[in-house]
């Protein structure tokens, strides 16, 4: 990965005194971490600054605080957790900043951990101001940031110490800009687009940068009614953005002029309820009945999506074809998404996904160990399919 620093331009490590921040943003009930996913992602980075002989010293957020110091909102619940994951003890400071942390992060031997306090405790952390990022600058030497999912926020612990000390990308953040350099930074052509989702509102700046890039996009969800809408085509009591038909034309024309092809629902499956098991039929898209919703693709939409997983090189997926959650309204879902995973296991495509919705229904086809990458990272995702610039990204660039 030419264009930014990691852990292979760090030289000798031992010794040194490494800030580096993760995402352990975890889900935490009684006092017990439910979810460790993101501990597990970056685990290998911890490990590795561990077994060069590094003081590693861990730099998380936790919640919301707001600059305050909330109990509830401790890290040290977390510190457990990460010692049994990473195989080997984890002490905890009670502060990130100032003479608490001074002292746990200079007592530490060499390859020994550290986690310390909540970094939002600190109204300085999400302000990025400079007196902060110096207090947090006096316990390392140099700077690793593995916390892609925090890297579109310009916070001290994200950006601010990546000025102040030599800066590096962790493993897990590598893993995950390679992912996306694949995807859209210099992908194999075809590249292909799946976005779904509710509303077109929310992903205004992802459609206008994605039709400059790919050669098909996908539309699914409640998104496409509101394109079906802009195309003069009813949708019944569909979820659609009516005042959103102009921009959706406009993305349309946007896409016919860059030669991107727009992939919209051709059948639909409707029903007059939103439940599970409601009582559903398959129509041409153009026969929506007034009094009925659309809820996922039919048969023949799903057909002409797995045409272009097939004829894609590159496929870039954000957001479902329907409502997946509601059964029997995840068919179209399950089944693309299934098919993504078999060409990709096969050698056909390099598949990258991202967003809340889109890994729980992978996780829910089975299928997300099988996609080449699968992004958790969230907002960071979303603003990079954006074309937007991250700043936690930006300063680890070589210069």
């Amino acid at each position: 990965m030419s264009g930014f620093n990691t852990l292979d331009d760090a030289g000798d490590i031992a010794g040194k005194r490494v800030l580096l921040r993760v995402d352990l943003n975890v889900p935490v009930k009684d006092g017990r971490v439910t979810d460790a996913t993101r501990i597990e992602r970056v685990a290998p980075t911890i490990r590795e600054l561990s077994g060069k002989g590094a003081k590693v010293a861990l730099l998380a957020h936790f919640d919301r605080p707001k600059g305050k110091r909330m109990p509830e909102m401790s890290l040290a619940p977390v510190a457990p957790e990460v010692a049994e994951i990473v195989g080997k003890p984890v002490a905890f400071a009670e502060d990130c900043i100032g003479e608490a942390a001074e002292r746990a992060v200079s007592s530490l031997g060499d390859g020994a951990i550290v986690l310390l306090e909540n970094t939002r405790f600190h109204p300085g952390e999400e302000k990025n101001e400079a007196d902060f990022a110096d207090a947090l600058a006096r316990s390392g030497d140099i700077y690793v940031n593995d916390a892609f999912s925090a890297a579109h926020r310009a916070h001290a612990s994200t950006e601010g110490l990546a000025r102040r000390l030599p800066a590096y990308a962790g493993r897990a953040m590598q893993e995950e800009l390679e992912a996306l350099e694949k995807a859209l930074g210099s992908p194999r052509r075809p590249v292909l687009a799946i976005v779904g989702g509710a509303k077109v509102s929310t992903k205004i700046d992802l459609l206008a940068n994605l039709v400059q890039k790919v050669d098909a996009l996908v539309i699914g969800g409640g998104m496409a009614n509101t394109f079906l809408f802009a195309k003069g085509i009813a949708v019944g009591k569909s979820l659609c953005e009516p005042d959103l038909a102009e921009t959706a034309r406009r993305i349309m024309t946007e896409a016919a002029s860059s030669g991107c092809a727009i992939v919209l629902p051709l059948d639909v499956v409707v029903a007059r309820e939103f439940k599970a098991n409601a009582e559903n039929e398959t129509l041409p898209a153009e026969e929506v009945p007034e009094d009925a919703m659309i809820l996922d693709v039919g048969p023949q939409s799903l057909a002409a999506v797995n045409a272009w997983i097939d004829k894609a090189e590159t496929l870039v997926w954000n957001g479902p074809l329907g409502a997946f959650e509601t059964p029997p309204f995840d068919v179209a879902t399950m089944a693309a998404a299934r098919h993504a995973a078999e060409v990709t296991k096969a050698g056909g495509i390099v598949s990258v996904a991202g967003g809340g919705d889109t890994v729980a229904a992978l996780n829910q086809a089975g299928v997300a160990e099988d996609f080449s990458y699968v992004s958790t990272a969230g907002g960071a995702f979303l603003e990079w399919m954006e074309g937007k610039a991250l700043p936690g990204v930006e300063a680890l660039k070589k210069v």
